[in-house]
């Protein structure tokens, strides 16, 4: 189905649902929310006359759940509310949410209509724009998944009172990722941001020059043919982070493991592309100052490798990158060896006094 999609940024988030909906020709509404955002946030859309009388859909949170056994009660949930191809679905929530929402419902009757309204800072930057939607699929990461761009995404900060200052920081790189990708006036405004302050309305500026960059690369890309590859500067190695700790029981946060996973590939940069040292030096220090690091040693490499192999980019076996020869000079396509990566990973490990 072939949207126009709108973003609406705005902390009257109420008003904009109105919005969205008024422009849609729809018989009924289903939200969707986890266990989260089902205590924390929907109590304060509840006197909204179009939440009120929706049904509302539950599903557990955490990516442990992003599967697609829970897309599967969702669509249990649309059948039995008698869910028809004119139902709107609305998602709100965190990355998981809109994730699996929009799989389920560009999947129903073959797609019917959905709204995304990110109650996280990932959510906002990334997971809610762009059409990408997904569950988890045998521990690895978005594995089953369509292209589907929501109707409207409704971005707003006033939610974000209610998350812990880890998970603020965990959409935060993604911002940071567009930053390196845009170009310096833009990272270095990122870089200049003050966690301790809160600063909500100031923190919805930079999310809205964020999501431009991904909106822009996006609209000229959308199937990821070229440049949109861009967008996985430090997601091939962050996912296998991802995935492997994942896998140990033990799962990080995505935008811990995108920050993470960015001082590999921004090592990788200055091995192949020449990106400056000075460069990944500030970033690694940034990321240890407020994410801390991801433990490995050498024993862990060949799995990780093994894991980047999965991953959905690489086509051929082969580790392909998006690297940078600078801020905002972005190279797509860069084939690194195994020797690259483990040389990559023992200057992380040195860079973040592993």
């Amino acid at each position: 189905m072939e949207h126009n999609q709108r973003i609406i940024f705005t902390n009257d988030v109420p008003a904009a649902i109105n919005e969205a909906l008024d422009g849609i020709d729809y018989n009924r509404l289903f939200v969707l929310t986890d266990t989260n955002t089902a205590h924390f946030v929907l109590p304060r859309l509840a006197g909204n006359e179009h939440i009120a009388g929706a049904d509302k859909i539950t599903i557990k949170a955490g990516d442990m759940n992003k599967t697609i056994e829970a897309a599967g009660e969702v669509w249990r949930e649309l059948v039995a509310g008698g869910g028809t191809r004119k139902s709107v679905l609305l998602n709100l929530g965190g990355g998981m949410v809109t994730d699996l929402g929009g799989f389920a419902a560009s999947t129903f009757k073959r797609g019917i209509r959905f709204i995304n309204v990110p109650t996280t800072l990932l959510s906002a930057v990334d997971a809610a724009v762009g059409g990408k939607t997904g569950v988890n699929y045998r521990g690895l990461k978005n594995e089953i998944g369509v292209f589907s761009e929501a109707d409207a995404v409704i971005i707003s900060t006033c939610f974000f009172s209610t998350l812990p200052l880890a998970e603020v920081k965990s959409g935060f790189a993604e911002m940071l990722k567009h930053g390196l990708l845009k170009g310096s006036d833009t990272y270095n405004r990122l870089l200049a941001y003050d966690f301790e302050s809160r600063d909500y309305e100031h923190l919805l500026t930079l999310l809205r020059e964020s999501v431009e960059v991904k909106a822009e690369i996006v609209r000229q890309d959308p199937q990821e043919h070229g440049l949109r590859r861009a967008l996985n500067l430090g997601h091939t190695v962050g996912h296998a982070f991802e995935s492997y700790a994942m896998s140990h029981k033990s799962p990080i946060p995505h935008g811990h493991a995108v920050a993470w996973g960015m001082v590999v590939e921004l090592t990788l940069s200055n091995m192949l592309c020449g990106f400056p040292g000075t460069q990944v030096q500030e970033y690694a220090q940034f990321v240890l100052e407020n994410y801390g690091a991801y433990h490995i040693t050498c024993k862990d490499y060949d799995a990780l490798l093994a894991l980047m192999r999965h991953d959905k980019k690489s086509e051929h076996g082969e580790l392909n990158f998006t690297l940078l020869a600078g801020v905002g000079d972005v190279r797509i396509n860069i084939s690194a060896t195994d020797d690259d990566l483990r040389s990559a990973f023992d200057i992380y490990r040195d860079l973040l006094h592993i």
